[in-house]
């Protein structure tokens, strides 16, 4: 089964002439899944990227997503945008008819980058590892934590994961578009839409 075209309409896709293929960029918040023989990229500081594929079926996604708020409150909201994000990313592959006990996962990101926040990427870490676990997904391979960020290069058909240490010297970018983004989760007060886990 296909996924509907617009349901990705809104991710940046363009042609990567390095690694001669067709990529799908994310943005922090955002998710993607395929079927077809493409890369997923993105740029990671705190942010952490589940990539989830199904090697069997030959397609697999990525997400981005951070954890706003305060973990420690009673407030369930921070949790419920990393659930978010990983329960749209695993419900887009099991669309493709992908069977959930054929998943496997491979983590990154949770760098220490964002000044005076240093639990955060830490936070995302924890998050991101006990949700695989709960979920009964195997976690493959990681590259989480320190204190840089990563280029992450997913090929979701294969599985296959490309990840470059970027120099802090060029963490402003990153660091500028990662507040932004929790500032905006923590204005929020829920995630839009119910999830449904096949």
């Amino acid at each position: 089964m296909h996924m509907r075209s617009s349901e990705f309409g809104h991710i940046k896709k363009y042609y990567d002439n390095v690694n001669a293929c067709q990529t799908a960029k994310l943005l922090p918040g955002e998710f993607y899944a395929t079927r077809e023989n493409e890369m997923i990229t993105t740029v990671l500081g705190s942010c952490v990227s589940a990539c989830i594929y199904d090697e069997t079926n030959k397609c697999g996604g990525m997400n981005h997503f951070m954890l706003p708020g305060d973990q420690n409150s009673s407030d369930d909201t921070p949790a419920r945008y990393g659930i978010y994000a990983m329960e749209s990313l695993i419900n887009a592959i099991l669309k493709m008819g992908s069977r959930k006990e054929n998943l496997k996962a491979k983590l990154f990101g949770g760098g220490q980058i964002i000044a005076n926040m240093t639990d955060v990427g830490r936070k995302n870490i924890h998050f991101a590892r006990t949700f695989l676990h709960s979920e009964g997904i195997p976690l493959e391979s990681h590259d989480l934590g320190l204190a840089f960020p990563r280029k992450v290069n997913f090929y979701p058909l294969s599985g296959r994961v490309r990840v470059k240490r970027l120099q802090s010297l060029h963490n402003n970018t990153i660091e500028t578009r990662e507040m932004h983004y929790l500032q905006v989760l923590s204005n929020k007060d829920q995630v839009n839409g119910e999830i449904e886990l096949f």
